[in-house]
């Protein structure tokens, strides 16, 4: 490897080693600040806004609330690398899903089985929000369906769970082998079950017994006469570091204990679903003594799509969304361009390399969200910056060596004849007749990143998809359109900024505007 090319590469190196530093560095909240996390369904959201609101009078600075980290094995992960600090939970998600079936049935026991991961239990909420599967009423009275053994009997019904109940230690393996289920059923994400289900696509879902749209659908729930599922009271799962850390707000949280019971559960989950009231704002309501029941949340006036489009939580998600896919982008131009130069004269190394980038194309995002915060013990913008750059890497290199390759071999040879090193024909020769290749491939894995940023807010790192996020969990298609629209829009805008600066670049070299081939 010759000099001006090892300066190069170091140069690149040493730009994403700043870069990932300082989007470390701005990711991560000081050592006072209170990090809660929720998992992505109405009520962990709801409770994550309870939590936080109840500490914050007795923080140094305002809570961080990671939103909508995904299943349980996302935001456990997250508590356990101290990506947050704690968050709600269930007794037999932990007994089953967390300690893998440990026989913890009572708190203590559990806190003796979580303290050498450095958690605890504590707080009992106050409601059971069990497991359950539920079927339309009216196919309940023509079937006789009353338990999940007469369920069992009718193998021609379609059965739609969620994804992470198909997983679950506690899920539908253990409940199939239990009642003797001989279906196959489809995964759906929790909140498009209701509709599925309503819509009779479905015959049977699975749901928590405080979903709000269960009487709103008017949908039986089945009985677990084998009682297959444990109960499932709330808790806050929590690092055994936080009440030495913030004393005063782990004593104003101790004040939620008991507080909590299934109908205002459900009449707050009622609140978001029906109405699309803010989390935050029923947790400020139930917080003031104002909770409101199913009543009154029938007279509240519902957000109309505008008022969802423009939410004052608008620039901000734009400015994450920007930030996101301009650092991502930028920080794979400084790595793969180099890196596209230096493997160019060699094919075998160049296919190598070409060939592991386009392995990281096939590589589903949660997935590897999910490797990047078990490795980086870190949720929020580190992990989806790394992701979104490697996504962003095989475009950028594969246009790079494209361009290369397509300049003719007598301008290479004419610039060595004037006299120039390699790095000059390099410089003044090669890369400038490259150019607009390997602009197009920035053009590309700019529009990638700006579509993939959105499945960023599953750990907590902001953008557009959060809305969409939520969307998903309430079942609103307006909100998933407010997240959606804005990301369309942006990926329009960088279209047209790449054109005007291909406009540019043929205006400069004086030739016509290339004609689109029309499909």
């Amino acid at each position: 490897m010759c000099l001006p090319h090892r300066r190069i590469l170091r140069a690149a190196l040493l730009l994403f080693a700043i870069t990932w530093l300082g989007a470390a560095a701005s990711a991560q909240p000081g050592e006072g600040t209170l990090r809660v996390g929720s998992k992505r369904f109405t009520e962990s959201y709801i409770l994550a806004e309870l939590l936080a609101q109840t500490a914050a009078p007795h923080t140094a600075s305002p809570p961080v609330v990671r939103q909508g980290l995904g299943n349980t094995a996302i935001v456990y992960e997250a508590l356990r690398s101290g990506a947050i600090d704690l968050y709600a939970e269930y007794t037999g998600t932990i007994a089953l899903e967390i300690l893998k079936g440990s026989p913890a049935d009572t708190r203590e026991a559990m806190n003796a089985a979580l303290a050498p991961l450095g958690l605890g239990v504590a707080i009992p909420l106050g409601f059971n929000d069990g497991y359950a599967l539920a079927v339309r009423a009216a196919d309940a009275e023509r079937l006789g369906l009353r338990t999940l053994s007469d369920l069992a009997k009718h193998p021609e019904l379609k059965l739609g769970l969620s994804n992470e109940f198909l997983g679950r230690a506690d899920g539908w393996k253990g409940l199939a082998a239990r009642y003797g289920f001989t279906q196959t059923p489809t995964g759906l994400d929790h909140g498009l079950a209701y509709e599925a289900v309503a819509a009779k696509q479905i015959d049977a879902i699975d749901i928590y017994t405080t979903d709000a749209k269960i009487d709103h659908l008017g949908l039986r729930v089945l009985e677990d006469d084998k009682k297959y599922f444990p109960r499932y009271d709330a808790v806050v799962l929590y690092r055994l570091d936080l009440p030495a850390r913030l004393p005063k707000a782990w004593a104003a949280l101790q004040a939620l204990e008991g507080r909590l019971d299934e109908h205002a559960m459900i009449a707050m989950n009622a609140r978001a679903e029906l109405q699309s009231v803010p989390f935050d704002a029923i947790a400020r309501d139930f917080l003031a003594g104002t909770g409101k029941g199913a009543r009154a949340e029938a007279r509240e006036p519902r957000r109309g799509f505008a008022a969802k489009l423009f939410g004052p939580d608008l620039w901000q998600l734009a400015r994450q969304h920007l930030v996101l896919v301009a650092v991502s982008v930028g920080v794979a131009i400084l790595i793969g361009v180099p890196l596209a130069i230096l493997v160019f004269p060699h094919v075998r190394l160049r296919a190598l390399v070409l060939g592991f980038a386009s392995l990281l194309q096939t590589v589903p995002s949660l997935a590897l969200l999910a490797v990047l915060i078990s490795m980086l013990g870190a949720i929020g913008a580190l992990p989806a910056l790394i992701a979104l750059t490697l996504y962003s890497l095989l475009p950028i290199m594969r246009n790079t060596v494209t361009g290369l390759a397509e300049v003719p071999n007598g301008l290479r040879l004419a610039g060595t004849a004037l006299g120039m090193t390699p790095p000059q024909n390099l410089r003044l020769v090669l890369l400038p007749l490259a150019l607009p290749t390997l602009l197009a491939g920035v053009r590309t894995a700019t529009a990638i990143a700006i579509g993939t940023a959105t499945i960023a807010a599953f750990i907590g790192a902001g953008g557009f998809g959060e809305r969409i996020v939520t969307g998903l969990a309430l079942n609103d298609r307006e909100l998933l359109l407010a997240g959606a629209l804005p990301a369309a829009a942006l990926a329009l805008l960088s279209e047209g900024i790449f054109e005007l600066i291909e406009l540019a670049m043929r205006r400069r070299r004086g030739t016509p505007p290339s004609s689109l081939p029309l499909a």
